[in-house]
C-alpha cells in the first residue's frame, strides 16, 4: 500500500457512482493529483469539496499507478470570498480551470504552489487582486518554462523605449527595433514589466499578451487543447471593475 499526507488546493470535483467523487487537487509536494473521495455528495463533505478550498488530504492506493482514495479535512474555504463578487468567483474559476489545463499529472511545483495559494487568499479583494493575478500568470509561465523576458531588447540589447513583446521569443522589442514588424508584435504595457500604471485597463492589456503565451505556447504544447473560457470571463471582469 502506497500512501502520503500533503496540503493542498482543490481544483475540481466531479461525481463518480452513487455517493462518491473525483476530485483533483494542486498539493504542495504532490502537485496536480486525483483521487476518489467517498461519501464524497454528503451533507458533511460536499460543502468542503469546493474548488479553490484550502484541504488536508491523505491520498492511498495499493499500486502508484493507481487512481487511489483520498481523504478530506478542511483547511480554509474559499466559497465566500468567491461567492461576494462577480470578480473573486471569475478569477477562482480561471485559476482552477489553468491549473487543471496546464499543470503535468503528479508533478511537484512547490513555488507555484505557494503563489497559487497567496493568490486565493487575495480572494474577495478586488483593489489588489487583478494585479496579483498578472504576476501570477507571470509566474505561471515562469514555472512551465515558457517565462516573459523583459529587461532588454532582444534585437539591440537596450532598456530603453520597450514597447513590444516578440511572440516567437517572448522577449521585449523596442520601438526602433521592430520597425516594419511591428504590426506583428505583441504589446508590452509597462505594468507587465512591473512599472507604471497598474489600473484595470492596462492590466487587462497586460493580460492579453500573457495570454498569448498561455494559449499559443504553453496549452497547444501539450496538445490540441483550448483556453479555459473561465479566464475570458475574468478578463470580461476586470475590465467592469
Amino acid at each position: 500500500m502506497i500512501e502520503w499526507q500533503d496540503e493542498a488546493a482543490l481544483l475540481s470535483s466531479r461525481p463518480f457512482g452513487e455517493n462518491a467523487v473525483i476530485i483533483e487537487v494542486f498539493s504542495a509536494s504532490h502537485g496536480r493529483h486525483a483521487g476518489v473521495v467517498r461519501g464524497g455528495t454528503s451533507r458533511k463533505l460536499a460543502p468542503i469539496l469546493q474548488p479553490g478550498a484550502q484541504v488536508a488530504v491523505a491520498w492511498k492506493a495499493r499500486l502508484d499507478s493507481h487512481l487511489g482514495a483520498f481523504t478530506v479535512e478542511p483547511i480554509r474555504s474559499r466559497a465566500a470570498a468567491a461567492m461576494s463578487d462577480r470578480l473573486a468567483l471569475a478569477g477562482l474559476n480561471a485559476v482552477c480551470s489553468l491549473l487543471t489545463i496546464v499543470l503535468p499529472e503528479r508533478e511537484a511545483h512547490r513555488p507555484l504552489y505557494d503563489r497559487t495559494i497567496g493568490l486565493l487568499d487575495l480572494l474577495g479583494q478586488s483593489e489588489v487582486w487583478p494585479l496579483a493575478y498578472l504576476r501570477w500568470e507571470q509566474a505561471l509561465l515562469d514555472e512551465m518554462g515558457f517565462g516573459l523576458n523583459l529587461s532588454a531588447c532582444a534585437v539591440r540589447g537596450v532598456n530603453e523605449d520597450l514597447i513590444y513583446v516578440s511572440p516567437k521569443s517572448g522577449r521585449a522589442v523596442s520601438r526602433e527595433a521592430a520597425g516594419e514588424w511591428a504590426d506583428r508584435m505583441l504589446p508590452l504595457p509597462p505594468v507587465l514589466a512591473g512599472k507604471g500604471d497598474a489600473s484595470n485597463t492596462e492590466i487587462a492589456k497586460a493580460l492579453g499578451t500573457t495570454g498569448y503565451f498561455i494559449e499559443h505556447r504553453l496549452i497547444k504544447s501539450l496538445g490540441d487543447r483550448p483556453m479555459p473560457g473561465a479566464r475570458a470571463r475574468l478578463l470580461d471582469a476586470i475590465a467592469r471593475a
